[in-house]
């Protein structure tokens, strides 16, 4: 069914994909599991990636923050969305996404899930919780079929 979320992408918003870049921890460890798979994407539109390098840019220097955005823009699944439209809830539907990673918790409350998930098949979740349930194995099996072969990338490269 098309329209159905793909389990093997994910979308990061701004401050989950700022956090990977300066502070590490459960952000940087949950967008190394996307990055270690070359069957696991990065769904990302224009707007989102606009999103983050404004906030690396106030948060550290214009430099890093583009040159963030040139990596992420050379990695990621581009999508496109209305001007108006949330950048990472619009990335997640037009990308179909089934996992988006944010710290924001009107998206990832219980009682956002619930109002979400009849209009956006997408599991919200924070970066903590997304590195720990992530299971590259099963997930693999489902997407690609087949016995999991290990991680085929460098997170770090």
């Amino acid at each position: 069914m098309p329209d159905r979320p793909n389990p093997a992408r994910v979308v990061a918003s701004p401050a989950v994909l700022a956090a990977d870049l300066l502070a590490g921890g459960a952000a940087r460890e949950a967008l190394d599991h996307v990055r270690r798979h070359s069957w696991v994407e990065l769904v990302a539109s224009d707007a989102l990636l606009e999103r983050t390098e404004t906030l690396v840019a106030s948060l550290a220097d214009p430099d890093l923050a583009a040159a963030h955005r040139e990596r992420l823009e050379a990695e990621r699944v581009a999508v496109e969305h209305p001007p108006e439209d949330h950048p990472a809830l619009a990335s997640a539907y037009r990308g179909r996404a089934a996992h988006l990673l944010s710290y924001d918790e009107n998206l990832t409350s219980a009682q956002a899930g619930l109002s979400l998930q009849p209009r956006v098949p997408v599991s919200v979740r924070p970066p903590e919780a997304f590195a720990r349930l992530f299971d590259p194995e099963s997930l693999y099996e489902a997407v690609e079929g087949g016995s999991y072969p290990g991680p085929d990338r460098d997170p770090r490269a």
